[in-house]
């Protein structure tokens, strides 16, 4: 006997224990017949208050979100796991930035059934008429603002999930004093219910101090007059940066960063982070990259915090101390790059025993004694040893004439 999709899907949903259904502001009529079934089947139904007020039918102990909710989502993960039928309520749809993306990451894909709703994300676009693959969704729900620096350039679109009603206003604030200012700006407020209310205006020219606690904001950069963008290859300009001139340079940071190969999701170690540019420079190379700095200097500590919120990565950790005391107990890096202290004994072999099977790492030297230390472990190790020569033109009475930047010995290997 041949069956449906929907009847293949329907005993798929029966088999699990854990429905995670999207909900718009149009409540309980807006549900799928898939998604209303999984409502009233649940014996605990968890969700917001907003979203719990949307129910009036089912059996189901009602259980609002904790703050935080982690109390919560352990509780479904232990006290209910394959006890007890569980729905899970979550804004739009819950995998894009949502609780299901919480309680998914610890769970076998035969345990759940998601059912999506139309996410803020899509109807926000289409009531601007603007393309989705090409408008960049972020979140600032329970993230630092300073990730929008890394998304600032002249045309981009961008869709933001606020924190809260005071959202609008502390974008508007920061798009005008990054220069910004005539960037256009919508703000959607309940989104999809019968509520819904728009506002535009001006990044410069804002406002409203408080919108509704529901509420989207889209973003059409535009840059003001004398603003430098900031690219998004390596090798961004040395001045982009603070520092004491403890950095790696924009012409061997674009070679070092090509040799540490970023790919998305990996984690680099920065060892003698000076002013950070490696790191940070890393994380821009995609959202899920990150990196630990380490540091010994107070001053550039401080330093190295500053410049990864002002270039858009202000999720990069800085550990002050020196290396190797501060490396035990921390996540396995696949890569990682070793700017100072290499002739420090026992650094080398510290790092070397905790890269990733398969990782890559990278240092620079610019003094004999360390030059030396990377043929040594060249010649243990394998790799490549690269010598890397900058020279800029500078001003010579009435002509120009060529100023060498100290040389570079760069080795780069890959942990077999």
């Amino acid at each position: 006997m041949l069956t449906t999709p929907s009847e293949v899907a329907r005993f798929d949903r029966n088999e699990r224990w854990l429905s995670i259904v999207g909900i718009g502001e149009d409540g309980w009529e807006g549900l799928s017949r898939a998604a209303k079934e999984a409502v009233e089947s649940a014996e605990f139904l968890y969700g917001g208050v907003r979203h719990l007020a949307h129910i009036s039918t089912g059996r189901a102990t009602k259980v609002a979100w904790p703050s935080p909710m982690s109390a919560a989502v352990h509780e479904i993960l232990t006290h209910h796991r394959r006890r007890n039928r569980v729905s899970v309520l979550a804004s739009g749809d819950p995998m894009l930035f949502g609780i299901g993306v919480t309680l998914t990451r610890e769970l076998e894909p035969t345990e759940y059934f998601v059912i999506p709703q139309v996410s803020a994300f899509s109807l926000a676009c289409a009531r601007l008429g603007w393309p989705i693959g090409e408008t960049v969704l972020i979140s600032l729900v329970n993230r630092p603002i300073e990730q929008l620096h890394r998304h600032l350039y002249q045309g981009q679109r961008l869709v933001i999930y606020s924190e809260d009603g005071t959202t609008p206003a502390a974008v508007a604030r920061m798009l005008t004093s990054n220069g910004y200012g005539s960037s256009q700006l919508t703000v959607f407020e309940y989104l999809g219910g019968t509520a819904e209310k728009r506002w535009d205006d001006l990044a410069k020219q804002w406002s409203t101090e408080r919108c509704g606690a529901l509420n989207l904001i889209a973003v059409v950069c535009s840059l003001d007059s004398g603003t430098r963008s900031i690219p998004i290859v390596p090798g961004l300009s040395d001045d982009f940066f603070l520092t004491d001139g403890q950095m790696t340079k924009r012409e061997v940071r674009a070679v070092t960063l090509a040799s540490l190969a970023p790919m998305p999701g990996q984690l680099l170690w920065d060892i003698g982070a000076g002013s950070g540019t490696i790191g940070i420079e890393w994380m821009r190379s995609h959202s899920s990259c990150s990196c630990i700095a380490f540091e010994r200097s107070g001053d550039r500590v401080a330093r190295i915090f500053a410049n990864a919120k002002r270039l858009g990565v202000p999720g990069l950790e800085v550990i002050a101390g020196s290396v190797p005391e501060t490396l035990n107990g921390l996540t396995t890096p696949d890569a990682i790059f070793i700017g100072g202290g290499i002739g420090k004994d026992g650094l080398f072999q510290a790092c070397w025993n905790r890269l990733a099977k398969g990782g890559r790492l990278v240092a620079n030297a610019v003094t004999i004694e360390s030059e030396a230390a990377l043929a040594t472990w060249h010649k243990s190790y394998g790799g490549e040893l690269v010598r890397i020569l900058v020279a800029h033109a500078e001003p010579v009475g009435g002509a120009l004439g060529w100023r060498q930047l100290m040389p570079i010995t760069q080795w780069a290997v890959v942990k077999s």
